[in-house]
């Protein structure tokens, strides 16, 4: 194939995936603000010659989020594909909450909101997603003053000098404050040995924590084994986090719901044939190497590899190419199997035996 089709045939995709991805992001946009997203080329801005710049005028103050309702939010997350467990804990954690601000307002006694939390699963879970949603929650409930989700890995806290982890911690936790700081892998802060500056990072953290409980919610995610090590590693974070909740794998069926949800909003329909096809990769991927394939981190990747050999494919096609063949991933493009690489079975024919002549 060539270059100059393959580009034909991958200009042609993109710009169908705009196309929707362009009308869904309009919609969400209209949902959550209540008004058109702007459009940047309706009005350019000239940009002053360097001699006739003007002193900069002061910042806006920034659009605070605003706060969307908890029944929007929980139908959001009843929507989410799979993660029964996980709705059940998050819907328990909203209620309780709910039930202790009634009663303070009652003047009745009421326990700490302690919500720090434990994350625990494999790849492609749902981590950082569901913990996405709980600053929207937070935020909701009043329990959180703006509502955004910083995500940092040890490389954002932990520096390489004498003095610095502390400054770069702090820098990452204000920040985050007024929302949640999401940490992944957490537990590669504690595991490098003594003489690492991970546990700098964990001290200035668990300070924080105690000293801004009112407005910062840490959520610590990772592998379910390695992350009982690490609360185990300091005390205060056996102290500090006392929320946990466990992720697991998504089944085969909901696999093939998400790759459907990919699909279908980028514009994409699947071939009969390629179904059970794809139903088969998955269960196949996700059994040998459940950590490698990483659950809906893989459905993704197959999604994006299908695509590009829906564009090889539709390259060595001669003629027209329709909007039908740019939506059609078929059972070749699932499994990557050219029809003329598939063996044929050809029936061996028995020896024939040859009588010996006789002498």
């Amino acid at each position: 194939m060539s270059t100059s089709r393959k580009d034909e045939i991958i200009k042609l995709q993109n710009e169908i995936i705009q196309s929707m991805a362009k009308r869904n992001l309009h919609s969400v946009y209209n949902d959550f603000w209540g008004k058109s997203a702007p459009n940047k080329e309706e009005a350019p801005v000239e940009k002053a010659p360097a001699a006739e710049k003007k002193a900069p005028a002061p910042e806006a103050p920034k659009e605070e989020i605003p706060k969307e309702d908890i029944e929007d939010l929980k139908k959001e997350l009843a929507g989410y594909i799979g993660l029964t467990t996980v709705k059940e804990e998050v819907d328990q954690l909203i209620n309780w909450i709910r039930v202790e601000q009634m009663r303070k307002e009652h003047n009745l006694p009421t326990s700490d909101l302690t919500l720090h939390m434990v994350f625990s699963g494999n790849p492609g879970t749902g981590k950082t997603m569901i913990a996405r949603l709980m600053a929207r929650i937070f935020h909701s409930l009043g329990i959180l003053s703006k509502g955004q989700l910083v995500e940092v890995d040890r490389g954002d806290l932990v520096a390489g000098y004498v003095g610095q982890t502390a400054i770069k911690t702090k820098e990452v936790i204000n920040k985050a404050m007024g929302g949640v700081l999401f940490i992944d892998e957490a537990y590669a802060l504690t595991n490098r040995g003594e003489n690492d500056y991970g546990g700098e990072a964990v001290d200035t953290l668990l300070k924080a924590m105690e000293d801004h409980r009112d407005d910062l919610v840490v959520i610590v995610a990772g592998y379910i084994k390695p992350m009982e090590k690490f609360l185990h590693s300091n005390p205060g974070l056996e102290s500090r986090f006392n929320r946990f909740i466990d992720f697991p794998d998504y089944t085969l069926d909901e696999m093939m719901a998400i790759f459907d949800m990919r699909m279908n909003g980028a514009g994409y329909t699947l071939a009969e044939d390629a179904r059970e096809a794809l139903s088969e990769v998955i269960d196949r991927e996700s059994k040998a190497d459940v950590k490698g394939f990483g659950n809906a981190r893989g459905v993704r990747n197959l999604f994006e590899t299908a695509i590009a050999r829906q564009a090889d494919r539709l390259g060595e096609t001669e003629g027209e190419i329709t909007r039908e063949m740019l939506m059609l991933l078929t059972k070749e493009d699932i499994t990557g199997e050219k029809p003329e690489q598939k063996e044929e079975k050809v029936e061996e024919k028995p020896e024939e035996k040859t009588e010996e002549a006789s002498n």
